[in-house]
């Protein structure tokens, strides 16, 4: 039988949410990512103003936010996953969980944060 979390769940049910949420940012990132590349090869070339205009457009903003924060959150469970079947020394895992957690973290808000101060024209 397995041990209950506080949450009342056991571990193989904390194994299947974290499966299951690796695979929908997976399956959230492959429209994001094919539409972040063709409008790359369709602004290839285009000068400064140009780039700013589209990034400022609110519909790419928010798919730019939408591709960032599932990007981000994948990568974070994909290295945990990493860092959960590889690294066996457990103070080792824990160190890795919170430098990962807040590197991620860090990385996503850094990256936000200039999306946001482009389309907002501060």
């Amino acid at each position: 039988m397995a041990m209950q979390t506080k949450s009342g769940q056991s571990g193989a049910g904390d194994a299947t949410k974290h499966w299951w949420t690796l695979r929908l940012t997976a399956v959230a990132l492959v429209p994001l990512a094919v539409w972040f590349v063709a409008s790359l090869v369709a602004l290839a070339g285009a000068d400064y103003p140009t780039m700013i205009a589209w990034v400022s457009n609110p519909f790419v903003t928010v798919l730019l936010l939408s591709m960032l924060v599932s990007l981000f959150y994948h990568l974070r469970l994909g290295l945990q996953e990493i860092v959960e079947d590889y690294v066996h020394a457990r103070r080792a895992k824990i160190v890795l969980s919170v430098a990962l957690t807040f590197g991620c973290f860090l990385l996503a808000m850094a990256t936000i944060a200039a999306v946001l101060k482009i389309a907002i024209g501060s």
